[in-house]
């Protein structure tokens, strides 16, 4: 190869590397602002990727969400719906049931107003005057009964309206049931069925008007109030019947303060009141409760339900916290003290009064000698308890207290 041939090689070639050089800087150089790395190009994908799928998600989940609160929303009207079916159902029962006993006691008023212009003037006084006797029912008005008529305020309160509303049959009896008849048919219809304590409660409504100047109609509806709070299920209707029926047994107490049952069906009211509340509330009110409960103790010795809820009293009190006896000693300046034998005496004396006085007076007698640890009574008065049937809210909830005391004597 000649010698010109052999320079023209050396310098193509030098040529060709210098241009490959060029070319690799030139690269470099449009490569790092902005370069392109496969692996994190496809990680990058991969990110958005499940970033897209979590608000995929998400939005379902939203979708869902809203779906749930519509549905919750209509069977919530549905509910309402099906209450609003059920009271309609009570009120066209207690009608077909109040129709024939009304006509049976406008037959006995009709009776009797004839009987009433065949007597001289002189037995007609003898007669206004003459009451039939029976539990609670004075007969003769005492001094403070004479004091109090037309010291009541009787403007109806928002439950009486209620239950006035839709009840216009009813109110017409108003006019012909005499006080008589009436006591006696709220008396039965207190010691029955739920629906019947409703019913009682409504005739004391209807009637207040007429009879609102008499004690004894008058303590018959603070007890009726009592009914309702134990009957409720929603707790702003039972704060409304604690407290309409606490603020009616207060007049009512200061107008006939030597009638026990003012005193027995007023402490109640607050018994009910209390529970209404938190701590310093419960106090209050307990302590009011215990008042009237020991001054309708002196007043009616043998009520039986006096002793029962002194034994509840008793046993509550026995079960204080620290914290609730410090607050009692705050507000008082003494701690309620009690025992739990306190409270069995009660108990037993219910049930020397009335035998087989209520089916909670059993369980209570039960739940004080598991306290005693005596197995054997307590298991003796949960067999007792177990024969009462639970025709009532009050005994159901009494049959759901005595299967925890059965379950925990089962456990000894």
């Amino acid at each position: 190869m000649s010698q010109s041939t052999n320079k023209g090689l050396i310098f193509g070639i030098m040529m060709g590397t210098a241009g490959i050089s060029l070319i690799i800087v030139w690269y470099q150089k449009i490569r790092k602002p902005g370069s392109i790395n496969l692996p994190k190009l496809l990680s990058l994908s991969n990110e958005f990727h499940s970033i897209s799928l979590q608000d995929a998600v998400h939005n379902e989940r939203g979708t869902v969400v809203v779906l749930q609160q519509s549905q919750f929303q209509i069977l919530e009207k549905l509910n309402d719906l099906l209450m609003s079916v059920e009271e309609l159902k009570e009120e066209v029962k207690f009608l077909k049931e109040a129709i024939p006993d009304l006509e049976k006691h406008v037959r006995v008023e009709l009776r009797g107003n004839a009987a009433i212009h065949r007597t001289s003037p002189q037995h007609q006084t003898a007669r206004k005057k003459k009451v039939k006797p029976g539990r609670g029912i004075s007969t003769s008005n005492s001094s403070e009964e004479a004091e109090s008529e037309g010291g009541y305020v009787t403007a109806q309160s928002d439950t009486e309206r209620g239950h006035l509303f839709g009840h216009k049959a009813s109110k017409k009896t108003a006019k012909r049931l005499s006080l008589p008849v009436l006591i006696e048919m709220v008396d039965d219809l207190h010691l029955k069925s739920d629906s019947d304590k409703q019913k009682a409660f409504e005739l004391l409504c209807n009637h207040k008007n007429k009879y609102k100047d008499d004690i004894e109609f008058m303590w018959r509806l603070v007890r009726a109030y009592g009914d309702m709070y134990e009957l409720s299920t929603n707790m702003g209707e039972k704060k409304k019947y604690a407290s309409d029926g606490k603020d009616l047994g207060e007049r009512i107490v200061s107008q006939a303060p030597k009638n026990g049952y003012c005193h027995l069906w007023y402490g109640s009211l607050c018994g009910f009141f209390a529970e209404c509340g938190g701590l310093q509330h419960k106090i209050k009110y307990g302590h009011l409760f215990k008042q009237h409960l020991d001054k309708a103790l002196e007043l009616i010795p043998d009520e039986p339900l006096l002793y029962y809820l002194n034994g509840r009293y008793c046993y509550s009190v026995f079960k204080l916290t620290w914290m609730e006896k410090k607050m009692a000693s705050t507000l008082f300046g003494m701690v309620p003290t009690s025992s739990i034998e306190d409270a069995l005496s009660n108990f037993l004396k219910a049930e020397e009064l009335k035998p087989g006085y209520s089916k909670y007076n059993y369980v209570y007698l039960a739940k004080c000698y598991n306290e005693l640890g005596d197995k054997a009574n307590a298991l003796m008065y949960c067999d007792a308890a177990l024969l009462v049937s639970s025709d009532n809210t009050k005994d159901r909830q009494a049959q759901a207290e005595l299967e925890s005391v059965i379950l925990s004597l089962r456990q000894i």
